[in-house]
């Protein structure tokens, strides 16, 4: 068999479900998953394989109305993603149908992919009845050009592997971009931070869901196998620290039980996690913290 590699982006709406199909698609996580919107800030690639094929997937941060410089470099990041890949894949939640925004992405989309394959995957299927689900498929494809539509659940793995396999076959001939055991290229410390940013939204709900952000300083090996990893949580705000903090430290304790836990299932090892707490007052608008995030500070403009 002719062994096959290529980009696939993933777009769609905040929360239309790209990181657990992200994660689905490559048995790992690879990806921050949270029921709260825009939880996703970088162009996180994760691998699968499929037959000879290896598929390079490309989580791009949900497509919003922006409204700050993260907010607009975010966008240009999930443009970005598209428009680099060899196909990509807009996915609709089923239940909520053609919303302003999903006909926002539609009018970019001919642009944007210039005549590579789309195809699109209806999430969430289980939430509507098939009558439903045939009116949105009619009316999406009536819209654009799809290549291919797939009904699927990420959550549940439904139809995940038939999007898959059509995925491996569209992909150009040529040798595999990443070693066949490689299931992300987000360096390590990136995804340390990513884990603890995550438990972080979950524990805080809506009280500073994107007032925060999660730097790995230092990752120490020790002689038993272990690793030691220091983290700063940088805040806006003095009034911020406390909300992190909880009472009588209770949140960051319970934060950092969960993020190591986690670590340590993901690695396959014991980590020593340590969590201090920092306020920054512009983090949001400091070209660092952009590059931290696998972001470009100058489409935010």
């Amino acid at each position: 068999m002719t062994k096959r590699a290529g980009f696939i982006a993933l777009i769609g709406e905040p929360n239309a479900g790209k990181s657990t199909l992200l994660n689905r698609m490559v048995g790992a996580k690879v990806s921050i998953v949270t029921h709260k919107v825009q939880t996703t800030r970088a162009r996180i690639r994760g691998v699968a394989m499929q037959g000879e094929a290896q598929l390079v997937f490309v989580d791009t941060p949900g497509l919003f109305k922006p409204r700050r410089r993260l907010d607009r470099a975010m966008v240009a990041a999930a443009w970005g993603g598209a428009s680099d890949a060899d196909v990509t894949v807009l996915l609709i939640e089923a239940h909520r149908g053609v919303t302003e925004g999903v006909e926002r992405i539609l009018e970019n989309l001919a642009d944007v992919t210039k005549g590579r394959k789309v195809a699109l995957a209806i999430n969430k299927i289980d939430r509507v009845q098939s009558e439903a689900l045939l009116s949105l498929t009619k009316d999406l494809n009536d819209r654009f050009a799809f290549d291919e539509t797939f009904m699927i659940s990420a959550e549940k793995g439904h139809g995940v592997d038939a999007l898959r396999e059509w995925l491996a076959d569209q992909l150009p001939e040529g040798p595999w971009l990443y070693p066949e055991d490689q299931i992300a290229d987000l360096p390590l410390r990136m995804i340390a931070a990513e884990i603890t940013r995550e438990k972080l939204t979950l524990r805080l709900h809506q009280e500073l869901p994107y007032q925060l952000t999660v730097e790995t300083e230092q990752w120490e090996e020790r002689k038993d196998g272990s690793a030691k990893i220091d983290q700063i949580i940088y805040v806006t705000r003095d009034g911020h620290k406390g909300i992190v903090l909880g009472h009588k430290g209770e949140t960051i304790k319970a934060v950092s039980t969960a993020a190591r836990q986690e670590l340590e299932e993901f690695l396959g090892r014991r980590i020593h996690l340590f969590l201090q707490i920092k306020v920054r007052p512009n983090w949001l608008d400091e070209a660092e913290r952009f590059t931290e995030m696998g972001l470009d500070f100058r489409d935010g403009k």
